[in-house]
């Protein structure tokens, strides 16, 4: 569960009090160096004498690369998580189900100085820029966990693509102790992360996989 919607249906902004985690997909032979290093920046991860296995789109890489967070760092100087993790990213994804994981993430990490709230994907041209937690009220829960972001009109799905992606970017690094568990897709999944033997449980979530 990656958020406590309101049962009347409420759907209006994302609340604090009711984001249960925020989402890491990676790779999942990843995760014991993320959890000896935590979950690092592009521009820290890619100095690392082993590079971590990246599913990241080069094209996104490079916009992301001239992106500068008003009044912060660039893009690429920030962990990236996001708010929810079954959106476009995992969709184009979707066939490497088996092999990847969403590490859980307590919302605490709103909490690091300098963190940033992204209403949108950060590279999307769409995104408004907040200082966490207080950027919360700016992103939309209901366009944020929809099921779909389809639409006819082109200008409001590029939008919805967006805010699918809304992120919560973190100076440098998420520390491990911040890591609640993860989610794999199937059982496959979960034998690979278990043999992996790390502290963290793997829960099997075929949905947030589009499986």
């Amino acid at each position: 569960m990656l958020y406590n919607a309101d049962p009347r249906g409420w759907a209006g902004l994302v609340r604090r009090a009711d984001l249960v985690e925020l989402c890491f997909i990676t790779p999942i032979v990843n995760v014991p160096s993320i959890l000896q290093r935590g979950i690092l920046s592009h521009a820290r991860a890619i100095r690392l004498p082993e590079k971590p296995l990246s599913i990241a789109m080069q094209t996104i890489q490079d916009l992301r690369e001239k992106v500068v967070v008003p009044g912060g760092r660039p893009l690429h100087d920030y962990a990236n998580l996001y708010i929810c993790a079954r959106n476009p990213m995992m969709y184009k994804r979707m066939g490497l189900h088996a092999s990847l994981c969403v590490l859980r993430v307590s919302p605490d990490v709103l909490d690091i100085p300098g963190t940033i709230v992204a209403d949108g994907n950060a590279s999307s041209g769409y995104a408004r820029f907040e200082p966490a937690p207080e950027g919360l009220r700016y992103v939309d829960q209901a366009a944020t966990f929809a099921e779909r972001w389809t639409d006819s009109v082109p200008a409001a799905y590029y939008r919805k693509k967006s805010q699918k992606c809304a992120e919560v970017l973190v100076p440098n690094s998420v520390p491990p102790n911040y890591l609640m568990g993860a989610y794999v897709s199937g059982a496959a999944g979960q034998v690979t992360f278990v043999a992996l033997g790390t502290r963290l449980q793997a829960v099997v979530n075929t949905d947030l996989f589009f499986q």
